[in-house]
């Protein structure tokens, strides 16, 4: 059997695959869906109904915030945000540290060096500092998260793809290649890309987790997702502060959160076992 047909069936056989992906297209097609189905608005301000405890009443699956406001679909709508922020974040950080990474592995030499001088100069940046700044300049947007997380994350994907690509570079096909004429950018195109498919799905995989948390962490200190938009890192902080009178508020959101993360977290090693070569069943 070829080795994408393996990797085929290791996919459709990995429970832990299975199983976490599973959970996560649940809750994603959930957030999608309900929102659109709910009579109740994600911003609509009902103070007959502060601080309501979850039940059917009125709807309100997960009870009411400080404003009202039904949690269910604040909730729900928290999640698209912190999934599409750390989606599109991670999809950035893979551009750029894939590309990023194996042009210094495979020119190598001074390049190399200069290339992964600045990556070492933008680890030594405090990150707060580096939002804070953002915040300054861009102000309070989705934009600025996409940029503050893609920012932080393609750093590691940089290194672990020049990583691979300096393992690479001196396989005997891509030496052919290069006595060929074939152009360097072509090389890494069409020979190395393909080869990095494997590590670079599970990095991903792995690092939305991470996105994540950094969206999380950002919205609790308030530099993240404003009101009236909502993500979890805020229904997380808004639950803090009512976490002794109302907590459903804190331990729905955060065990959500929780849960989504868990997910990832299984699905990046079960697609590592998937990916491992060198394993057979």
């Amino acid at each position: 059997m070829s080795f994408e047909g393996l990797t085929l069936t290791r996919l459709a056989t990995n429970r832990t695959v299975r199983v976490s992906g599973g959970i996560i297209a649940a809750i994603a097609v959930v957030a999608i869906v309900a929102p659109l189905l709910s009579p109740n608005h994600y911003m609509a301000v009902n103070f007959e109904a502060v601080l309501q405890p979850p039940g059917l009443a009125g709807l309100h699956l997960f009870g009411t915030d400080d404003l009202g406001r039904d949690q269910f679909v604040r909730t729900m709508m928290g999640v698209r945000v912190t999934l599409v922020v750390a989606i599109v974040a991670s999809i950035v950080s893979l551009v750029i540290g894939v590309i990023y990474g194996a042009v210094a592995g495979y020119v190598g030499g001074r390049v190399d060096a200069v290339m992964m001088r600045f990556v070492d100069t933008l680890y030594a940046m405090p990150f707060i500092f580096f939002v804070i700044l953002l915040t300054v300049i861009f102000e309070r947007n989705f934009v600025l998260i996409f940029v503050a997380i893609g920012a932080i994350n393609w750093l590691d994907m940089a290194r672990i793809v020049r990583g691979q690509t300096l393992s690479l570079k001196e396989r005997p096909f891509l030496e052919a290649a290069r006595l060929t004429g074939v152009p360097t950018m072509a090389i890494i195109r069409r020979h190395i890309a393909p080869n990095l498919i494997g590590i670079v799905i599970v990095y991903v995989t792995l690092t939305i987790p991470q996105a994540i948390l950094v969206e999380s962490f950002l919205s609790f200190l308030g530099l993240g997702i404003q009101e009236p938009e909502t993500s979890l890192g805020s229904l997380v902080d808004l639950g803090v502060d009512h976490m002794e009178s109302s907590p459903w508020m804190l331990i729905i959101p955060g065990g959500l959160l929780a849960v989504i993360l868990l997910c990832f977290n299984f699905l990046g090693d079960g697609l590592r076992d998937v990916f491992d070569a060198r394993q057979s069943r």
